[in-house]
């Protein structure tokens, strides 16, 4: 996955510019690509991003994990 999936340049951009604390811009930052990577665990798990349960959520960290250990570190969606 690419970390532009995650966080857009302009999306970036426009929490730079908003008139939120560093911290505040930081959350921002994490809540959008958080949001981006739960639409991507719903879609590959066919249900809608509020159906998603931590289990499933957890469960898709541990494949990535798995991907990443067998293939190595470029390997699997979370690329950091």
């Amino acid at each position: 996955m690419n970390n532009e999936k995650y966080l857009t340049q302009a999306e970036a951009l426009d929490v730079e510019t908003a008139m939120l604390s560093t911290h505040e811009k930081f959350l921002a930052r994490i809540t959008i690509s958080s949001l981006r990577l739960l639409q991507q665990i719903a879609q590959e798990e066919q249900v809608k991003v509020e159906d998603l349960t931590p289990k499933q959520i957890t469960q898709w960290f541990e494949r990535d994990a798995q991907l990443k250990r067998a293939e190595g570190e470029t390997a699997g969606s979370l690329q950091w």
